[in-house]
C-alpha cells in the first residue's frame, strides 16, 4: 500500500512540476498588468449587469442584507483579478474563499455566469502562473476542500433544495433512478468536478507549454552562442595557422639572409665572385620571403582586390622541395635533395594541402639545421608511393631531412616550428620520427597518407 501511495505521489509531483526550479514570469510585466486590469474591469461590469438581470427576474430572492450587498460581493470577487498574475496563488485562494462564502449565503450570486468565469479564471491562473509549485498544490487542495464543503452544504440544506424543485407548489415526482434532490446534488457534483478539474488541468497544461517554450528559447540562445563561439574559434585557428606559416617563411629566409650576408662580408675582399653569389642569394631570399608573406597575409583580406592589384602567388607544393633545398644551400653547408617516386610524375600528383604541409616541414627542418646545428651537410629525401601498406591504404608521401651535426650550444628556438609540424600531422593523419640518430646527426621524417585516387 505504501509503495502504491509513493508511486502515486511521485506521479502527481512530477506532473505538476513540484521539483522544477523554473519560475514563470511575464515577458512584459507592465503590459501584463494592464491586460489583467482590463479583464477584471470587464468581468466586474458584466457581473454587475448580471445582478440587475437576476433582480429583474426575481432570481436573487431576499438577500440577507442591504439591497446593494450583491453588487458589493461581485466587486469583491472580481477585484483580485487585477493582481492575478502578480500573486496567482493569493488571488486563487481569495476567489475560492469568496465562492464558498457567497455560495452558502447568496447562491444566486456565486452561480451567476460572470462569477463562474471569475472563479474559473482565478484557479486557472493560480495553476498556470504559480512560482512555487508545492504551494500551488496546497492551494489547489484547499480549493477542492472548499468545493467539497459547498457540496456537503447542498446536502445539508436538502430540504431547501427540495423546496426549489417544485412544480405548482408540489414536489416533483420521482420519475427516474434518483429522487429529484439526489439528482440535483449529483448534477451539481459532476458539473463542479468538471469545472474545477478543467481549470486545474488547463492551468497545468498552460504552465508546461510555457516551460517548453522557455526551453526551446534557451536552446536557440545556446545554439546561437555556440555558433558564434565556433566561428570565433575558426578565426583564431586560421590566424594561428597563418602565424605558423609566417614563422616558417620568416625563419627560413631570414636565417638564409643572415648566413649569406655573413659569408659575403668575410669573402668580400678575397673572393668577390663568391661574395656576389652570396649577395645574390640574399636578394633572392628576400624577394621570396616578401612574396610568400604577401600571399599568406592575402588570406586575411576581405576578398575585394583593387583593380590592377597583383594576384598572390600560389602556395608551394611538394614538387618545389628540390628548389627549396637548392636555395637553402649556403657556404659551409651542402644540401642534397633526392626524389624517389614509384612512377614518373608521382610527386606532382600529391594533393596541394599535403604537399604544402610537407614543404613547410622541410623548410622548418633546414632552418633548424642552419641555426641550431654544427652540421656541414644535409640530405633531403622526397618519397611518394601509391602502393598501399598498413596504415596507408592508398599510399603515402614522405619527406626526410638528415644532417651530420650536433646541437649548437647557446641556441634555442620558440617551439612554434615543431608545433606546426605536429599540428599538420594531426590534420592529415600522418606519422613522424623526429630526434637524434644513433649514428650521429639529426633526423626529421614525416609521412602523410594519400587520398584514394578517383576512378
Amino acid at each position: 500500500m505504501d509503495g502504491r501511495w509513493s508511486t502515486l505521489r511521485s506521479r502527481v509531483t512530477t506532473y505538476f512540476g513540484v521539483d522544477s526550479d523554473w519560475e514563470r514570469v511575464p515577458v512584459d510585466p507592465e503590459r501584463t498588468r494592464r491586460v489583467d486590469a482590463v479583464v477584471a474591469l470587464a468581468l466586474m461590469l458584466s457581473g454587475l449587469l448580471g445582478i440587475e438581470v437576476l433582480r429583474s427576474l426575481d432570481g436573487l430572492g431576499e438577500p440577507p442584507g442591504p439591497v446593494f450587498l450583491p453588487h458589493l460581493l461581485v466587486v469583491a470577487g472580481t477585484l483580485p483579478l487585477v493582481w492575478r498574475r502578480r500573486y496567482p496563488l493569493v488571488v486563487a485562494g481569495l476567489c475560492s474563499l469568496h465562492f464558498l462564502v457567497v455560495g452558502i449565503t447568496i447562491p444566486a450570486v456565486a452561480l451567476s455566469v460572470s462569477m463562474q468565469v471569475v472563479y474559473f479564471l482565478a484557479l486557472f491562473t493560480g495553476v498556470a502562473w504559480a512560482r512555487d509549485r508545492r504551494a500551488m498544490l496546497v492551494v489547489v487542495a484547499g480549493v477542492l476542500v472548499a468545493m467539497s464543503t459547498w457540496l456537503v452544504w447542498q446536502f445539508a440544506v436538502g430540504s431547501g433544495v427540495e423546496a426549489l424543485l417544485t412544480q405548482g407548489g408540489k414536489p416533483l415526482p420521482r420519475q427516474g433512478l434518483f429522487s429529484p434532490v439526489t439528482a440535483y446534488v449529483i448534477y451539481a457534483a459532476v458539473l463542479n468536478t468538471v469545472y474545477f478539474g478543467g481549470a486545474i488541468v488547463g492551468g497545468q497544461a498552460a504552465w508546461r507549454s510555457a516551460l517548453q517554450r522557455e526551453r526551446v528559447t534557451d536552446q536557440a540562445r545556446t545554439i546561437t552562442a555556440q555558433t558564434g563561439e565556433l566561428q570565433r574559434r575558426a578565426v583564431v585557428e586560421e590566424r594561428l595557422r597563418i602565424a605558423r606559416e609566417l614563422h616558417d617563411v620568416v625563419a627560413h629566409h631570414v636565417s638564409v639572409i643572415g648566413i649569406q650576408a655573413a659569408a659575403a662580408r668575410r669573402v668580400l675582399r678575397q673572393d668577390p665572385e663568391a661574395a656576389e653569389g652570396a649577395l645574390r642569394s640574399v636578394e633572392t631570399s628576400s624577394r621570396d620571403a616578401v612574396s610568400q608573406m604577401r600571399g599568406l597575409l592575402g588570406t586575411l583580406r576581405s576578398g575585394d582586390e583593387e583593380p590592377g592589384a597583383t594576384t598572390r602567388a600560389p602556395e608551394p607544393r611538394l614538387a618545389d622541395v628540390p628548389a627549396l633545398a637548392e636555395q637553402s644551400a649556403v657556404i659551409g653547408l651542402d644540401i642534397e635533395c633526392r626524389v624517389v617516386e614509384d612512377s614518373p610524375g608521382a610527386v606532382a600528383t600529391v594533393p596541394d594541402p599535403v604537399g604544402l604541409s610537407l614543404y613547410r616541414t622541410v623548410q622548418e627542418a633546414l632552418s633548424n639545421v642552419r641555426r641550431h646545428s654544427t652540421a656541414s651537410a644535409a640530405t633531403v629525401f622526397v618519397r611518394v608511393d601509391h602502393r598501399g601498406e598498413p596504415g596507408f591504404a592508398h599510399g603515402y608521401a614522405e619527406v626526410e631531412v638528415l644532417d651530420d651535426g650536433r646541437p649548437r650550444s647557446g641556441t634555442s628556438g620558440t617551439g612554434l616550428g615543431l608545433l606546426g609540424v605536429r599540428e599538420r600531422l594531426s590534420t592529415h593523419g600522418g606519422v613522424s620520427e623526429i630526434g637524434p640518430r644513433v649514428t650521429g646527426g639529426y633526423r626529421v621524417r614525416v609521412r602523410m597518407p594519400l587520398p584514394e585516387e578517383p576512378s
